[in-house]
């Protein structure tokens, strides 16, 4: 008899979360949600799902969902100029997993910012200070995932009011508690 080998996936890798979830953790409409991770037409999907099914989203997807809703929420830029930076960050980025969540790297976090931020303002033409109102944006974005000792996330603490640095973080996802459901932080509950 054959022995059976249990499949080591990463929880955070698991499709665990509907697109109405993710838009109501998110606070994003779930037909953009869709859109994201679909496409439309002739537009590739801006995320990678992770097994192929754009209905069930993982809470990696989760993540990058809300670093999009956050560069979305605060410029309100044509989708494909978002297509063409997302894709320059692919491009620019050194390791494979970036590539499959380039919003999500390390890197990003980094130096990946200031590429990220150059190339977007060099496409839809923002001002200096438009690119500085980007950068807290998305630095604040940023702040509220946690990542472990490899850089990758295993925690996000989403806006809860407003995407303001220092907003409370009392809401957490984490992969690991609750079947990833939001829970309050520190509680599990």
């Amino acid at each position: 008899m054959a022995k059976r080998v249990l499949n080591k996936l990463d929880r955070r890798e698991l499709p665990s979360y509907t697109v109405g979830e993710a838009g109501h953790y998110l606070a994003v409409p779930p037909a953009t949600i869709r859109y994201w991770a679909t496409g439309q037409d002739s537009y590739a999907p801006l995320i990678e799902v992770s097994d192929g099914r754009p209905t069930l989203l993982s809470f990696l997807n989760l993540v990058e969902l809300h670093v999009l809703a956050a560069i979305r929420r605060k410029h309100t830029v044509p989708m494909p100029k978002v297509r063409a930076a997302i894709e320059y960050l692919k491009k620019s980025t050194r390791r494979a997993s970036d590539k499959k969540h380039p919003l999500i790297s390390k890197q990003l976090e980094t130096d990946g910012l200031d590429l990220f931020i150059q190339h977007y303002g060099e496409l839809v033409n923002i001002s200096r200070d438009g690119q500085i109102a980007m950068r807290d944006v998305m630095s604040a974005a940023l702040h509220r995932i946690e990542r472990d000792d490899k850089g990758i996330p295993i925690k996000l603490f989403p806006f809860t009011r407003s995407e303001i640095r220092h907003a409370p973080t009392m809401i957490v996802i984490d992969p690991m508690l609750s079947a990833g459901r939001p829970v309050i932080a520190g509680t599990g509950l």
